[in-house]
C-alpha cells in the first residue's frame, strides 16, 4: 500500500489535501520529529512529506510528491497536460512557493537557531524572515487580486501548496492585514471540503 508521511499542519498538509481532493487509496501515517523516531529508518533525513510506493520507492519533497499524487488522475483539473503552459505554471508557483516562501522566509521565522548558534540574533533573524515573507507573498496577492485561484482560475496543485503557507502566514503578527486577496483566497480553501478532510484528521 502507496503511504504518505505526515506531521500534523506541516508542509505535507498540501499533499494530504490533494489525496482527499483525488480520493487516491494512499494511507496517511503521522510520524515524529524526534531523531530517534522510527520514521527515519523510511527516511533519514526525516524530513516530510515522503511518499513510500507500492515497491518501496521513496519519493520527497512537495515539487516531486504534488506532480506525482496529481498524474495518478490523468486529467485532473489540478493539474495540466505535459507540455501545457498550464502545467509548466502550475509548477513556477509551485517552486516559489517552495523556495521563496517556505525555505526563503519560514525556515528564518520558525528555526531562527539554523542561521545563528546566538540567541540574541534570533529576533533580528526572525524580524528578516517576515521582511522576506511580506516580499514573496506579493506576487501571490497580485495574482489572486483578479482571479480566484492561481491558474486558470480553478483550484490546483499550486493553490493546495499555497494554502498550507497563508494559513501560517495568519498567525504572523498582522502580517496578513495588508493582503486582501490572499484572506479571501484563505477562506476560500478552509472552506474546501477536501481541506475540511484534512483538517479533521490532521488536528
Amino acid at each position: 500500500m502507496t503511504t504518505l508521511f505526515i506531521f500534523p499542519n506541516a508542509c505535507s498538509f498540501a499533499a494530504h489535501v490533494v489525496i482527499n481532493e483525488l480520493q487516491l487509496p494512499i494511507d496517511v501515517e503521522k510520524v515524529q520529529f524526534a531523531a530517534d523516531s522510527p520514521y527515519r529508518q523510511i527516511n533519514p533525513t526525516g524530513r516530510i512529506p515522503a511518499l513510500r510506493l507500492d515497491d518501496q520507492t521513496l519519493l520527497t519533497e512537495n515539487t516531486a510528491i504534488l506532480p506525482y499524487l496529481a498524474d495518478l488522475k490523468p486529467g485532473t483539473p489540478l493539474f495540466a497536460p505535459v507540455g501545457s503552459v498550464e502545467r509548466a505554471q502550475i509548477q513556477g508557483w509551485l517552486g516559489h512557493l517552495a523556495t521563496e516562501v517556505h525555505v526563503g522566509a519560514f525556515r528564518s521565522i520558525n528555526r531562527p537557531e539554523r542561521f545563528s548558534p546566538d540567541e540574541s540574533a534570533f529576533v533580528g533573524i526572525r524580524s528578516k524572515g517576515v521582511q522576506r515573507l511580506a516580499d514573496a507573498l506579493k506576487p501571490l496577492e497580485a495574482r489572486l487580486a483578479s482571479q480566484d485561484y492561481l491558474v486558470g482560475n480553478r483550484f490546483t496543485l499550486a493553490d493546495a501548496y499555497l494554502g498550507v503557507f497563508v494559513g501560517w502566514s495568519a498567525r504572523v503578527g498582522t502580517l496578513l492585514e495588508d493582503f486582501a486577496a490572499l484572506q479571501a483566497f484563505l477562506a476560500r480553501y478552509r472552506a474546501r471540503e477536501s481541506v475540511v478532510r484534512t483538517l479533521a484528521v490532521e488536528a
